[in-house]
């Protein structure tokens, strides 16, 4: 197989989105799998759905357009506002999409009428961490403006924590979303279809929780495909981490001194890359050579093996990969990955297996140098 590429177990996507859909269920939550990291990939879409996954989630409707073409009828949410360019997609391919501008959802109706539609609207509320969402004081407003448009319908409304500041979705602030939920619907004398608690940060307030209130659903992507929640990235009791794994080729290993000498400036990005590496002191091997090159001060400097592959970040970002243990990523430029790998040397054309978090998922993901692969379908 070519390299690099993403090498995605759709078993194990499988085994986690099912272990989910099953541990929420005891609660009265439903999941929404959310394929936006993979692209919308059917192959994904279809194990999400086979798992028990409710309905399918997306924050591109390119995305959802892609998941239609190849045959996918679930009921479909866009996870972003919808912009206004695009309404008439949305309302072709979305059944529902999650809004914090009326004038989106003035455009959304006059889309929906066109085409002879209802398109669902859920109404976002900012509860601090302050991406999207109208204010608790403005809901209501919000919610009567859209029940009086035609074309589109009133199914709920929802919160987004943890994505653009870190604020946790804790007990305090899903009460304060069931609160609203209920307020609304005794003002507007309605039943709300759906609350939307949020995405795989508000794992832990479900695990910790005592009661989940009106909160019946959760969006779920990051948990399923890697097997963590994110508010602290730690694995999940029986989930699988090792969903998606990144597979690179050695296209050089040598032994070489284990830092640069020269005088130093910026790299080809801007940064100052410090010359402290104390942990290589162990992988590096004890050859000296008299004629190798000098340090600072005259030393000769300790030698080592490094390892490059054929990986940059054009393709994945260096931050969010996992080397195999015993190596260690010691930089990356746009298309070399430079790797610390102990003191032997690797050979060239063999491949290292990655483990990734979810921003280097989504880098690779779009990529077009890097191929997918995926591996273990269900029948």
């Amino acid at each position: 197989m070519s390299a690099p590429r993403l090498e995605i177990h759709l078993d194990r996507v499988h085994h986690n989105a099912r272990a989910l859909v099953r541990q929420l269920a005891a609660t009265g939550i439903s999941v929404t799998g959310i394929t936006k990291a993979t692209l919308g990939s059917p192959e994904v879409a279809r194990e999400m759905l086979m798992a028990g996954v409710g309905d399918l989630g997306d924050s591109r409707i390119e995305n959802i357009e892609r998941l239609r073409n190849a045959g996918i009828t679930s009921k479909m949410m866009l996870i972003r506002s919808p912009m206004t360019s695009q309404v008439d997609r949305v309302v072709a391919s979305a059944d529902v999409s999650l809004n914090s501008s009326l004038e989106v959802i003035d455009c959304l109706s006059v889309a929906a009428v066109r085409r002879g539609c209802i398109h669902g609207v859920v109404l976002m509320v900012e509860l601090g961490d302050l991406r999207e969402g109208f204010l608790a004081a403005d809901i209501e407003a919000a919610a009567r403006h859209t029940l009086d448009l035609p074309g589109v319908a009133l199914r709920g409304i929802g919160a987004n924590l943890a994505c653009q500041n870190g604020v946790m979705p804790d007990d305090q602030k899903m009460a304060e979303l069931s609160l609203i939920a209920t307020e609304l619907e005794a003002s507007l004398g309605m039943s709300l279809e759906v609350v939307t608690g949020g995405n795989s940060a508000n794992l832990d307030w479900v695990n910790s929780t005592e009661g989940t209130g009106r909160v019946n659903n959760l969006r779920l992507g990051e948990s399923i495909l890697l097997g963590c929640e994110t508010l602290h990235r730690r694995p999940l009791a029986g989930l699988r981490t090792d969903a998606i794994e990144l597979v690179a080729e050695v296209i050089e290993s040598a032994i070489k001194p284990m830092q640069p000498w020269g005088d130093v400036a910026q790299n080809a990005f801007g940064e100052f890359v410090s010359q402290q590496t104390p942990h290589l002191r162990a992988d590096a091997g004890s050859s000296r050579p008299d004629d190798g090159p000098v340090g600072p001060g005259g030393s000769h400097l300790e030698f080592g093996a490094r390892t490059i592959v054929a990986l940059g970040r054009q393709d994945v970002d260096p931050d969010g990969l996992m080397a195999p243990a015993g190596y260690h990523v010691l930089g990356m430029s746009s298309d070399h990955l430079v790797l610390s790998t102990g003191p032997q040397t690797l050979a060239v054309g063999s491949e290292i297996r990655f483990g990734l978090d979810y921003g280097a998922v989504l880098r690779a993901m779009t990529s077009p140098f890097v191929d997918q692969v995926f591996l273990g379908a269900s029948v």
